[in-house]
């Protein structure tokens, strides 16, 4: 199966039966969150969230504000969905809403936006995916998983086995190596995508503080000497 939606209920299970060791957390208005400490993504789908970290920090989380967190954090209020991490501790990071259109360009006339970066080569990210009315993608695949939710708008995911409806708050994922390809008719569509690893990123010797670190000339970039070990 190419494109598998995620319901609350059986959203683990299903992601275990493809080998994925992601998990996901749910919450709705009527839930509060005692989340223990554990690496996570976190995005809020719809109404206002207020989330209080362990660190301290206590915040308002707008609908379609997202953050990254390792401690622990109570969470009341809004609805959205967690995605606990395995082997990796991101950053602290708040942000959003999301914005209405992409960054980066894409493909097809899509756009997308980098909204969590990955801190170092090859670390998960989350990304914001914009698609215009009117656009039929070209088929493709990725090398890992990809866990995504429509934010905004409304479309299809075709697939060699079929095409499955997109609507708001829908969440699911798409295996490695799945053939598939998003449509919109009338309405533009939005999606969040979690992916697990990242070929783009800051590497120890090449990041934008060492790269713009000039003795004499040349960029620390290329001085083992001076580089930190």
């Amino acid at each position: 199966m190419e494109f598998i939606e995620l319901s609350p209920d059986s959203s683990n299970s299903a992601l275990s039966i493809l080998g994925i060791r992601e998990q996901l957390v749910h919450w709705d208005k009527h839930d509060t969150l005692n989340l223990p400490p554990k690496s996570r993504f976190g995005f809020v789908l719809a109404g206002d969230a207020v989330a209080q970290f362990n660190n301290g920090v206590t915040c308002t989380l707008p609908e379609h504000s997202y953050f990254s967190c390792n401690e622990a954090a109570t969470i009341v209020g809004g609805t959205g969905f967690l995605i606990e991490l395995q082997d990796y501790s991101p950053l602290h990071s708040i942000g959003g809403p999301v914005e209405k259109w992409g960054r980066l360009k894409y493909i097809d006339g899509c756009t997308d936006t980098l909204l969590l970066p990955p801190s170092r080569l090859g670390e998960p990210c989350l990304n914001a995916l914009y698609f215009p009315a009117g656009i039929t993608q070209t088929l493709h695949t990725h090398p890992s998983v990809r866990i995504g939710a429509v934010i905004e708008g409304s479309g299809m995911c075709h697939t060699p086995s079929g095409n499955f409806a997109l609507r708001p708050g829908m969440l699911f994922v798409i295996p490695p190596n799945a053939l598939h390809g998003f449509v919109t008719s009338k309405f533009p569509m939005t999606v969040v995508a979690y992916h697990p690893d990242s070929d783009s990123g800051p590497r120890d010797d090449d990041h934008p503080m060492i790269n713009r670190t000039i003795v004499n000339g040349t960029s620390a970039k290329h001085i083992e000497a001076i580089r930190t070990l």
